[in-house]
C-alpha cells in the first residue's frame, strides 16, 4: 500500500490508522500548492481532486477520502477493533461521529488557513470554538469518542484538534478534548506518524 500525505493534513489521520494496524506501507510526500509528488510526478494524475489522503492498494485500486479509506482498513483489519462491527448501533455512532468530524469540525478549520480579513477571521474562530464546545461536552466522562475504546474517529479528531496550535486557538479553553489530545499524542503510532512526517524530531 502506498498513503500519499501531506505533513500535518487530514491524511495523518489515515497515517495512524496504517500504523496502528501494522500493515507495511509506503509514504508518498505531496506538495498541495504544486499538486506534485516528491518524486516530481503531477499528483493530480494519481487523485483528480489534488487533495490528500489517497490510499494506493496492492491490486492498483485507488482510495480517496480520509473517512473512506479509515473505514476500509479498520474493516480489514478487525480484530484491531478501530470500527464497531457493521450493522450495529455503535457503527452507526461512529459514521455519526465521522460525519460530523468531516463535515462540521474540518471544515469549520478550512477559513483559518487562508489569509482574511480581521472581521472574517474572528466570524471563523467563533465557528470552530462552537464546534469544539459541543466535542468537549461530548468527551464528558469518556475517554474516546465512543467511550472506553480506542477509533478511528479518535485519529481524526486528534488531527484536527492538532491544528489549534496552527491557528493560535488555545484548547485549554475546552480541558476534555485538551486532556484527549495529550493521551492520544503518547500513542506509539501517533507517535510513530508524527516523527515519519517531521512534525517530532
Amino acid at each position: 500500500m502506498e498513503l500519499y500525505y501531506s505533513p500535518g493534513a487530514c491524511s495523518l489521520a489515515s497515517h495512524i490508522i496504517l500504523r496502528e494496524i501494522g500493515e507495511e506501507f509506503n509514504l508518498v510526500k505531496v506538495d498541495l500548492a504544486s499538486k506534485a509528488t516528491e518524486s516530481g510526478n503531477d499528483y493530480k494524475k494519481i487523485n483528480p481532486h489534488g487533495y490528500v489522503p489517497a490510499l494506493k492498494l496492492g491490486n492498483d485500486e485507488l482510495l480517496t477520502e480520509g473517512v473512506a479509506i479509515m473505514q476500509y482498513l479498520a474493516d480489514q483489519f478487525p480484530e484491531t477493533n478501530l470500527a464497531p462491527a457493521n450493522g450495529t448501533l455503535e457503527r452507526t455512532r461512529l459514521h455519526e461521529r465521522l460525519n460530523y468530524l468531516t463535515a462540521e469540525l474540518h471544515k469549520s478549520f478550512t477559513p483559518l488557513f487562508y489569509e482574511s480579513s480581521d472581521e472574517d477571521r474572528k466570524k471563523a474562530i467563533s465557528n470552530v470554538e462552537s464546534k469544539l464546545d459541543f466535542i468537549n461536552d461530548l468527551l464528558s466522562g469518556r475517554d474516546y469518542l465512543l467511550g472506553e475504546k480506542f477509533t478511528i474517529a479518535d485519529a481524526y479528531l486528534f488531527v484536527i484538534t492538532n491544528w489549534s496550535g496552527l491557528t493560535g486557538i488555545d484548547l485549554d479553553k475546552w480541558p476534555n478534548i485538551a486532556s484527549f489530545s495529550q493521551r492520544i499524542s503518547k500513542r506509539d503510532s501517533v507517535q510513530q506518524s508524527m516523527r515519519a512526517e517531521g512534525l517530532l524530531n
